[in-house]
């Protein structure tokens, strides 16, 4: 990764974990669910009109959109407006991480392996910790709502993983679709159907703004901006190597919320963060060896064996640039159409076939 996609994965961060206070602002304002329809539909109104559907079968988008959307934000928004302190909510939100794991092998019979399987249990532990934590000073159920949001969330991911979009920001952009309908209907059974709008109407006529400019923020830097270098990154470097950086977010959305709002989170607290931080990270990340990017000459053919490079299989076309050893080199196999290129010894070049219009060119690959 370069410096440069360093520098944008901390500005993701950054405005992800910023994006919890303006969620608090939001809601100290709207009604939950109507907050999170209104979220939605300012993004939704001119998808419609000028986006371009994605190519990807309908039942996969309704799945990413009810999970990633509908759900996970009237859990999330419904806990914090129960109590659930903001930098918190960053933290636990972080199931989502562990929680696609498991939907994962359960539904999709993906492989998880010791160490990820480890990783969870770590996780967990410190999901238990906070949650005893709030249980001694605080009702535990803004705490359950928060893990269902993450739990929703993970859904969402198997739906965007089904998709298998090519142009998975306008997938994005497409999921914001699906949120508004349902959730300004709850809005309207649970909150009542004036409820929202009315706090609408108050908050601009009275010059108290400050759930607009959350608003704003939310929709503006923490989904298009936010969304959208998130997106680069994953499409410019292996996903291990982008997916820890979320990990930084309730870091960020901790200390906003402790300088901002005055939410001081007790020593248990923030020793349960750093378990759960710490085992997604060790437990969820990948290898040094499987995020390293594929050297261009192996490209075609994947990586491989270092001890055994010069056996990696290639196709006809381009065997007569397939990597080999030094002491085979003059038996590197090669197609019949390019034979007038094959390395050959010093000893045996004299009688190497070669183009009666062009001279002998050595096509190895260099070393990088």
């Amino acid at each position: 990764m370069t410096t440069r996609d360093r520098l944008l994965g901390l500005t993701v961060v950054i405005l992800w974990g910023l994006n919890f206070l303006a969620i608090r602002a939001g809601l100290d304002q709207y009604p939950p669910f109507f907050f999170a329809a209104l979220r939605f539909a300012v993004i939704a109104v001119p998808v419609v009109l000028f986006v371009r559907p994605p190519r990807v079968p309908k039942r996969w988008l309704l799945l990413y959109g009810t999970g990633f959307g509908l759900l996970q934000f009237a859990f999330l928004f419904a806990a914090m407006n129960a109590g659930m302190p903001t930098g918190l909510a960053s933290l636990v939100l972080q199931s989502s991480a562990p929680f696609t794991v498991v939907l994962g092998a359960l539904l999709l019979r993906e492989h998880v392996g010791p160490r990820q399987w480890l990783g969870i249990g770590v996780a967990v532990g410190g999901m238990f910790l906070i949650g005893w934590d709030r249980a001694q000073t605080a009702t535990l159920i803004p705490v359950l709502l928060t893990l269902l949001a993450g739990l929703s969330w993970a859904f969402g991911n198997l739906g965007n993983r089904l998709a298998k979009s090519t142009e998975p920001m306008r997938l994005m952009l497409w999921m914001t679709v699906v949120p508004p309908l349902p959730l300004f209907a709850l809005s309207a059974a649970v909150e009542g159907p004036t409820a929202g709008w009315s706090a609408l109407a108050v908050s601009v006529t009275t010059g108290q703004l400050w759930g607009l400019v959350g608003l704003a923020y939310i929709v503006f830097l923490g989904t298009i901006v936010g969304s959208g270098l998130w997106t680069v990154l994953i499409a410019r470097n292996p996903a291990g190597v982008v997916a820890p950086f979320s990990l930084l977010v309730p870091v960020v959305g901790i200390a906003a919320s402790w300088i901002v709002l005055d939410e001081t989170p007790s020593v248990l607290s923030l020793v349960g963060a750093a378990v759960v931080i710490g085992g997604c990270l060790w437990g969820l990340g990948t290898t040094r060896r499987g995020a390293e990017l594929v050297r261009p000459e192996l490209a075609a053919v994947g990586p491989v064996d270092d001890t055994d490079r010069s056996h990696a299989p290639v196709s006809d076309m381009d065997r007569s640039h397939a990597p080999v050893s030094d002491m085979d080199r003059s038996h590197a196999p090669v197609s019949d159409m390019d034979r007038s290129h094959a390395p050959v010894s010093d000893m045996d070049r004299s009688h190497a076939p070669v183009s009666a219009d062009r001279p002998t060119v050595n096509c190895a690959p260099r070393s990088t």
